[in-house]
């Protein structure tokens, strides 16, 4: 069952939020709370565009990609030989 979208979008709202305090708060490059509010924001999305979609059969023009660093590890891996 799908949250109702205003619902949704409130909490994506309140993250952006959240992650405005962190980020002017803060304590060096790799603050955790500044961590923690960017990934509130990418899943308070995806429940924001889920919801949208099923009320209304619409999506944002919004993408969320992927960490680069994750996918340069992804690439690097060697494929196994059989």
């Amino acid at each position: 069952m799908s949250i109702d979208p205003r619902v949704a979008l409130q909490s994506l709202v309140s993250a952006l939020e959240e992650h405005l305090a962190a980020a002017a708060s803060r304590r060096g490059d790799d603050d955790p709370a500044v961590e923690a509010a960017y990934l509130s924001i990418a899943d308070s999305f995806e429940a924001y565009e889920e919801s949208l979609y099923d009320a209304y059969g619409e999506v944002t023009p919004l993408v969320i990609y992927e960490d680069d660093e994750e996918e340069e590890e992804e690439e690097e891996e060697p494929a196994s030989r059989s």
